[in-house]
């Protein structure tokens, strides 16, 4: 059985869809999946021992350059024309991931008007599903496949660990960039999209100063702004004595960065796709959550632990850009957390 599944962005949904192919794998032994994703996320589906090639887009570059880009959306369109599937299946729900869709030759199956973000795009389909809204994101893409599939729904059962189908055995490794220092490490995944879900930087340092006497801080990076938080919490610690120090990386590749996580002793990490990946791996994982709804889009999986502070008055209202108050996640209610799980 030969399937096509869209799902474009962002890192943490394209993570959430890994479990639904698990099942799918385990429920319809021959399946194989070709899979539509952004090129900046393309590593991460051919992690998982069903995917047969993944077939990278780049819409909003091709949405600024048609012309420029004409030769690369050619391709990508040849590509999806050129298979007969057994079944599309729309895991993004927008216009744009429906019309990707059409452009495939298969029947399409999507969510219903009423389980979906974009209601137009239930238009493009063949097939509609009703998934429950309230439903965690990875839940409701293991039921749409399960629709779509026609096998028994079997949603994640919260006694057992969600199966991801990672191995960092399976990940390619850079050697170009290794850790060569045996001193264990705690990863921080500082950075995140929006303003209003960035625990404050005299947070981070102080939190560096506390972990670095038995533990050296590694900081990863993916804009110049994230660079020079990275800097910083690395310099609050060069004159503590007794400290085994931080080291800002070089700007790395998903799969350099998972071989990180994999090796860590511990992750703290914002609401960030990282921290889904840390969660796919398995990682301790301390997750500080401001304005998100954890029930819907926080980390799942084996050794996560979440830090909410969304008992604070209207924080749903809250934007992008705004500030937010962490007053209620406390350094020291981190530390003493990281401590109750083993670091």
């Amino acid at each position: 059985m030969r399937v096509l599944v869209i799902k474009l962005t962002s890192m943490g949904d394209v993570i959430h869809s890994l479990p639904a192919l698990t099942d799918a794998q385990k429920a319809i032994p021959n399946i194989s999946f070709d899979f539509v994703v952004e090129e900046s996320f393309q590593e991460i589906p051919n992690w998982h021992s069903s995917i047969n090639r993944v077939i990278p887009v780049a819409t909003r570059r091709w949405r600024k350059s048609l012309i420029a880009s004409r030769r690369q959306i050619s391709t990508a369109v040849k590509n999806l024309r050129g298979q007969q599937y057994d079944a599309i299946i729309d895991a993004q729900g927008l216009l744009k991931s429906a019309f990707i869709g059409s452009l495939a030759k298969g029947p399409r199956h999507g969510y219903c008007a009423k389980s979906i973000r974009e209601p137009l795009a239930t238009r493009l389909y063949q097939h509609t599903h009703h998934i429950d809204q309230s439903l965690h994101a990875i839940d409701r893409i293991r039921r749409l496949f399960a629709l779509s599939l026609g096998y028994d729904e079997s949603l994640r059962d919260v006694s057992t660990v969600l199966n991801y189908g990672l191995s960092l055995k399976k990940i390619p490794l850079n050697t170009d960039f290794l850790v060569h220092d045996e001193t264990p490490y705690v990863l921080f995944l500082h950075g995140t999209t929006w303003h209003s879900k960035e625990w404050p930087i005299d947070n981070w340092c102080a939190l560096a100063e506390k972990l670095s006497a038995s533990h050296r801080v590694l900081l990863p990076w993916g804009n110049d702004i994230e660079y020079r938080r990275a800097l910083k919490i690395a310099e609050s610690l060069s004159d503590v004595k007794g400290s085994h120090g931080a080291l800002v990386l070089p700007k790395l590749n998903l799969s350099s960065l998972a071989h990180l996580i994999g090796n860590a002793a511990a992750i703290v990490a914002v609401d960030t796709g990282l921290g889904h990946l840390s969660a796919a791996l398995g990682k301790p994982t301390l997750s500080i959550y401001g304005p998100t709804d954890t029930q819907l889009i926080g980390t799942l999986g084996e050794n996560q632990q979440h830090l909410c502070a969304t008992d604070t008055p209207n924080w749903r209202g809250i934007k992008k850009n705004e500030s937010f108050d962490y007053d209620k996640i406390s350094v020291d209610i981190v530390y003493d957390r990281l401590q109750k799980i083993g670091l």
